[in-house]
């Protein structure tokens, strides 16, 4: 039995990404422990205006996300690419909350700081409103990059897989439905 953090990126009250994160965490709550959260119902500043050089408190949203990551052994990350990456309040979350001595620690007469949070897998599932293909081909598949290298593999959390579901856009019911079924199974296999 694993812990698993499912993370709806998507800020938007209704959306596809909110009903694969609600899919995903029922399936996999039949064998493991989930909890989950939704951007769009948290609230903070989104901007690290002072970047480092001041300690900033954070909102109780942003310590909830915090100890939720600390909590988890698998995160699962559901986010739609608005302008080739994720939600400017999800990268804010992200900003604020994956900081020095939380997600990294820079080590003196180090180039590389030191990675804490080593253990845990991630998982992206990515809703995009272009083809998949010429998302991830033409277009250099940012979020992809953004997320793996810049962000999780930065803090020592693995990245397991990454599956996208487009185009949405004109997208009919039985398309979501296999979507949808598609993230059960995902979840399955945990």
């Amino acid at each position: 039995m694993k812990k698993v953090l499912v993370v709806n990126a998507n800020p938007k009250s209704n959306s596809l990404c909110k009903n694969l994160a609600e899919r995903y965490a029922h399936s996999a709550s039949v064998r493991h422990q989930v909890k989950r959260i939704d951007i769009g119902e948290m609230s903070f500043e989104i901007s690290l205006e002072q970047g480092y050089d001041k300690t900033v408190l954070l909102e109780p949203d942003l310590l909830r996300f915090q100890e939720l990551v600390k909590w988890s052994e698998h995160i699962v990350i559901v986010s739609p690419v608005w302008w080739g990456t994720v939600p400017a309040k999800f990268k804010g979350m992200i900003d604020r909350s994956f900081l020095p001595n939380f997600a990294f620690k820079y080590i003196e007469g180090k180039a590389v700081p030191e990675k804490l949070l080593k253990g845990r897998t991630s998982e992206l599932i990515v809703t995009l409103d272009t083809p998949p293909f010429w998302y991830k081909y033409a277009q250099g598949n940012v979020i992809y990059k953004h997320l793996k290298s810049a962000i999780l593999e930065f803090s020592g959390i693995k990245n397991r897989a990454s599956t996208y579901f487009g185009p949405v856009m004109h997208s009919n019911s039985v398309k979501r439905a296999a979507w949808l079924d598609k993230v059960s199974r995902l979840a399955e296999r945990i």
